[in-house]
Formats: C-alpha cells, sequence, structure tokens
C-alpha cells in the first residue's frame, strides 16, 4: 500500500474485531491488509461493510515531513478533511490548526445530511499520513449529531429512526401506514406519528400515555411476531413501512421478515438486528443479501445493526 489508492473502514466504536470478522480478515495484518488503530485497509476495491462506521472510498499515502507540508498536500487535494488520529495526536493538531476549520455541529432532525465532501486523514507515522478526499459517510468519523428532544420523547431510541431517515433521505410520508413492532415504551412511535404517519403500534407492553394518546396511533398489546402478515395487508394494498427494534434473536427477525417479504405485503422496512454475546455473522450476512437493502451500524447502534429496505 506505499502507492496506489486503498480502503480504509473505520470500525464502529467497540468492534474492530467484528468487521475484520465480516471482512474475512484475521491479525493486525495480513496479505493485503493492515489494521491502524480502530482503521483496516485493504487493497481490495471497497465494499459494503455493516460495521464500518465511515469508509475511505479513496485512500492514499502521501508524504508529510513537516506540518506545514502535510497541511499543504491535504489543502491541495480539497477543502474539507476532519482527521481521524490513531498515532502522532498532538503532530494531528498541529496538522488540524492549518486546515479549515470543520464543524461538528448537531443538526436539527428534518435538515438535510451535508452534500459538501468531507476527506479523512490520519498520520501513518512523522514522515507519512493517509488520506481519503471520498468517504462513505458526509459526516465526522460517521457519527452524525442532533439536537435532542429531551421533553417529548420517552427514550433515546428515537435517535436511530432520526439518524436512518436523514442518511437515506426519505422517511414516511403524512398519511402512510407504518407497522412498529415491539414497539414500547414508544420512542419509534413517536417519530413516525410526529411525521404525521398512521401508525398501528404492537408489544406485550403498553405505550408511554402520551404516546398512545396520540391521535394517528392504533396500540395493540401483543406479540409482533403474532400479526400475520396475510391479514394485515395484500399485494394489492401492502403496508407502506415496517419497522422493529424488538429485543430478539436476528435469526427470528429474518424469519419474520422472510414472511412479510413472501407475502409481498410491505414496501418498505426499518428494523433493527439485536445481538446478544456473540455476533450472528451467518444472519446478518443473509439479511444483506436481500436484494435491494443496506446494513449499517448507525452511530446510535450499540451491540446491533440497522437493516433497510426501500421499495
Amino acid at each position: 500500500m506505499h502507492s496506489g489508492t486503498f480502503t480504509g473502514y473505520q470500525a464502529a466504536s467497540g468492534f474492530l474485531r467484528e468487521l475484520l470478522d465480516e471482512l474475512g480478515l484475521s491479525g493486525a495484518s495480513g496479505p493485503g491488509h493492515v489494521v491502524l488503530g480502530d482503521l483496516v485497509f485493504t487493497v481490495n476495491r471497497a465494499k459494503p461493510a455493516g460495521w464500518a462506521q465511515n469508509t475511505w472510498l479513496d485512500a492514499r499515502l502521501i508524504p508529510a515531513p513537516s506540518i506545514g507540508q502535510a497541511a499543504k498536500a491535504l489543502k491541495d487535494m480539497q477543502r474539507n478533511w476532519w482527521v481521524h488520529p490513531v498515532r502522532l495526536a498532538r503532530r494531528s493538531a498541529l496538522v488540524t490548526e492549518k486546515l479549515p476549520k470543520v464543524s461538528a455541529r448537531p443538526q436539527v432532525f428534518g435538515e438535510p445530511a451535508p452534500t459538501a465532501p468531507l476527506g479523512a486523514w490520519t498520520l501513518w507515522n512523522e514522515g507519512w499520513l493517509i488520506a481519503s478526499p471520498a468517504c462513505t459517510s458526509p459526516y465526522p468519523d460517521g457519527l452524525p449529531q442532533f439536537v435532542e428532544d429531551r421533553e417529548s420523547a420517552p427514550s433515546r431510541a428515537y435517535l436511530k429512526l432520526w439518524e436512518t431517515f436523514t442518511l437515506v433521505g426519505v422517511a414516511p410520508k403524512p398519511g402512510e401506514l407504518c407497522l412498529d413492532l415491539g414497539s414500547s415504551p414508544g420512542g419509534w412511535t413517536w417519530v413516525l406519528a410526529s411525521l404525521g404517519a398512521r401508525v398501528f403500534s404492537v408489544d406485550k407492553a403498553p405505550l408511554d400515555p402520551r404516546i398512545g394518546a396520540m391521535r394517528n396511533v392504533d396500540h395493540c398489546l401483543g406479540s409482533g411476531f403474532g400479526l400475520d402478515p396475510a391479514i394485515a395487508a395484500t399485494p394489492e394494498k401492502p403496508v407502506d413501512w415496517l419497522f422493529s427494534d424488538m429485543a430478539c434473536y436476528p435469526e427470528r427477525l429474518l424469519t419474520l421478515i422472510q414472511r412479510w417479504l413472501d407475502a409481498g405485503a410491505c414496501r418498505n422496512f426499518v428494523c433493527t438486528l439485536k445481538f446478544q454475546a456473540e455476533t450472528d455473522h451467518e444472519t446478518a450476512r443473509a439479511f444483506a443479501a436481500i436484494s435491494g437493502s443496506r446494513l449499517l451500524h448507525l452511530a446510535h447502534n450499540k451491540h446491533e445493526l440497522t437493516w433497510i429496505l426501500l421499495r
């Protein structure tokens, strides 16, 4: 990787092992890859990686024998850069001071994701830096921040939906029908109802009373697994969206989603794969293999991935 371009994967915080397993790699280095902190660089072209918080699409080694030369090399490529310091934190900070300032301010939900190119870089050693002018995320380190609503939402789970809708640029429209499976206490239901969608909420536990009282929310006490797609909708009149943030084994969630897909009963899906002690890579790969879908680790995910299918 001393010449040409290569790919860099920034592991979601605490999940470097999961990223390496997903990429089929092991060890700090090997044929065609090297690990630098939480960054995994490979000579292969970029491929979707759910456990990557951000992917550096066009990484290359650049001579940087001095702080000034490092800053100049970056500015000669483009304006906006975000440093991901792994080594030489003080030297990285000195280079950053010579670059145009990039803000990481929280955004208000509903604002579109940034469109300006944002490159990522890190120091390899005192004489070289690694930089990529193009990344998969428009956010610093792939971590969007929002101005939080600490009054209306019953839990912080709503941030996962805010992030999802912002990243994909699509959200339920007023009047669309959304199923929210495993909805209690109602964070996702609150987001959907606030957008003007009609929400049919299902959980064995009740919703927060404030959420249950919203005029476009109907709540059913029961299991999300008990809802028969053949009864809930038809291919001629499908549900607009199915959401699931249920605490269940990913394999069981996959079986549920396959039933809905086979029945043609829903157009769009947003589901959380919540892993237990071990990461179920096999089931994650099965979700990722569903045509047209995306699997990603949101900034607001824990030991979980979010699966998205929009049609």
